[in-house]
């Protein structure tokens, strides 16, 4: 007798959903990501310092069986009139698949605290532990889990150089992200198209709070609102439901050059950024592993 396999399927494709609702990443590990890249000290495009962190990354990810490669390019130091060597670093999973989605964060941190209260507190040392490290941190610790999703398209890990080499009001910002996207624009592909992209960016406060971002909106509302449902789904109560800022971030150039749309999932409430005291001790690994938890059920559903 003759039996039909749509309860069957149905089974398989409840089955597989949940598999991916139950992959939690290592908050404890996602943290110690964070404050090893913090040790290093500021990590200002085209430093000692930011290559230290560009072999942490490439080690990393090489270990776990990604492709990695760089994109390199020449910008002018705002302040020596210098040549910068900038490196945005690519890291590639499921290399096979023709369509792709970017999960991406930039990695240099900013030169000086510039939000600082008193001015001689302007030129000192800036870590950027959530303002830069957080980001690397989740996607390190994203790397461990890639290879228990079955997503649809291929993932592209972007890390982006070059975000704020900024030291005077009039510097120019999103370097890495802009010279990505008018390579992507003026010589596209022709094994491979980004479909979508997610920005993560200051995902490690104590007191996370991410509503979604207006100009996300703006220029790519289906990834932003199937990101949001994603995390009610998974009741995960940081997402929140409504939008709040409009900031200017690394997703324009995606978005406006190009034309990927791509969400900046941000907490910009956070006291200490731009500030001396954005430090580990202020970041948190439940909170990125949080972001993580709804990023990677999300990447199994497209």
């Amino acid at each position: 007798m003759k039996r039909s396999l749509l309860p069957l399927l149905i089974l398989l494709a409840s089955t597989r959903t949940c598999l991916s609702e139950n992959i939690v990443p290592d908050s404890a590990r996602a943290y110690q990501y964070l404050k090893t890249v913090c040790a290093i000290g500021p990590r200002i495009s085209g430093t000692v310092g930011m290559q230290k962190q560009q072999e942490l990354i490439d080690t990393h990810f090489q270990k776990l069986g990604a492709e990695v490669r760089y994109q390199e390019f020449d910008v002018t130091h705002p302040k020596t009139g210098a040549p910068v060597r900038m490196k945005n670093m690519i890291i590639s999973w499921f290399p096979e698949k023709a369509k792709r989605i970017l999960i991406c964060c930039h990695y240099d941190t900013r030169p000086f605290p510039d939000r600082e209260t008193l001015p001689f507190n302007r030129v000192k040392a800036f870590i950027g532990a959530n303002d830069g490290a957080s980001g690397v941190a989740l996607l390190m610790e994203l790397g461990h889990h890639m290879n228990k999703i079955s997503p649809q398209l291929g993932v592209d890990f972007v890390f982006f150089d070059g975000e704020e080499l900024v030291y005077d009001k009039g510097d120019k910002y999103f370097l890495g992200s802009e010279h990505f996207a008018r390579q992507y624009r003026d010589h596209p592909p022709e094994s491979f198209q980004y479909v979508k992209g997610v920005l993560v960016d200051m995902i490690a406060d104590r007191n996370l709070k991410i509503y979604m971002e207006k100009n996300s909106l703006r220029y790519a509302s289906d990834v932003t609102r199937s990101i949001w449902a994603t995390a009610r789904k998974l009741r995960v109560k940081e997402f929140v439901n409504r939008s709040k800022h409009e900031i200017r971030d690394d997703h324009l150039p995606l978005n406006q050059i190009a034309k990927i749309p791509t969400c900046d999932i941000i907490d910009f409430d956070y006291p200490y950024w731009h500030k001396r005291n954005d430090l580990p001790a202020a970041c948190s690994g439940q909170s990125m592993a949080k972001v993580g938890r709804v990023l990677l059920a999300w990447l199994e559903e497209n």
